[in-house]
């Protein structure tokens, strides 16, 4: 994880080096639960791009992998699906769905389906899902588990959570805020640690201080993309 207090008094010294004024902790954490879910959403946006290069560079390899390791940090294993088979609150993706027969003591696992390939599935007896082959339909409600009969009971998934939103905790002493990390809702950023230095560019930027007359967070950017398209080609 990256330190929310570390990014915060980066952000207040940068923003002060260049005469922009005091980032109020409101401010600021609001920019930084902005910044936190822009680049966790990369995260997938980039690991499709290099699974799509063709041959096996190890350069394309090495960059999957430590996509892979940042992403497997939210990554949640066997949670319990409530009833009625409602998902997780802090779902982001599903990954696999399970059933347990407690019959047999045997978990199985149940193929996705939209419901245009459902309704051809109906017409299909040998299609028809049992309770060893099983499918499951999402709706807005959650998730529908099928076998020989729905099932809303001892269904289980895989997933990837959202991040938990940072929060930059304090207490006023004077007319200042002084960081309390002892507060019960005190959140640092759930990042790869390698990701301190972008999160300071990405909340600079949002909050509009630049440098030299143009944008911290442009020139990051900038820079971001130039390396991407070079490890694409």
């Amino acid at each position: 994880m990256v330190n929310i207090n570390t990014v915060y008094q980066t952000v207040l010294a940068l923003a002060n080096k260049e005469q922009r004024g005091y980032i109020t902790p409101q401010e600021f954490n609001l920019f930084a639960a902005q910044a936190q879910m822009s680049i966790f959403e990369q995260y997938f946006y980039d690991l499709n791009q290099f699974l799509r290069i063709p041959g096996n560079n190890t350069a394309y390899s090495d960059m999957v992998n430590l996509l892979e390791e940042k992403i497997s940090l939210f990554e949640v294993a066997g949670a319990t699906v409530g009833n009625g088979v409602t998902l997780p609150v802090d779902l982001y993706k599903l990954q696999n769905v399970y059933w347990l027969n407690s019959t047999v003591s045997r978990r199985y696992t149940a193929e996705y389906t939209d419901r245009k390939s459902w309704r051809e599935i109906l017409n299909v007896p040998l299609l028809t899902p049992t309770d060893s082959r099983l499918m499951y339909l999402r709706s807005e409600n959650g998730l529908t588990v099928i076998g020989k009969t729905a099932k809303t009971s001892n269904v289980s998934c895989d997933y990837i959570r959202i991040p938990k939103s940072p929060n930059w905790t304090y207490v006023v002493v004077g007319d200042s805020a002084l960081h309390n990390p002892n507060a019960s809702d005190h959140h640092n950023f759930e990042l790869h640690e390698s990701e301190q230095t972008e999160l300071v560019t990405r909340i600079l930027g949002l909050a509009g201080i630049t440098l030299k007359d143009q944008s911290l967070y442009q020139i990051s950017s900038n820079e971001e993309s130039k390396q991407i398209q070079q490890q694409k080609r």
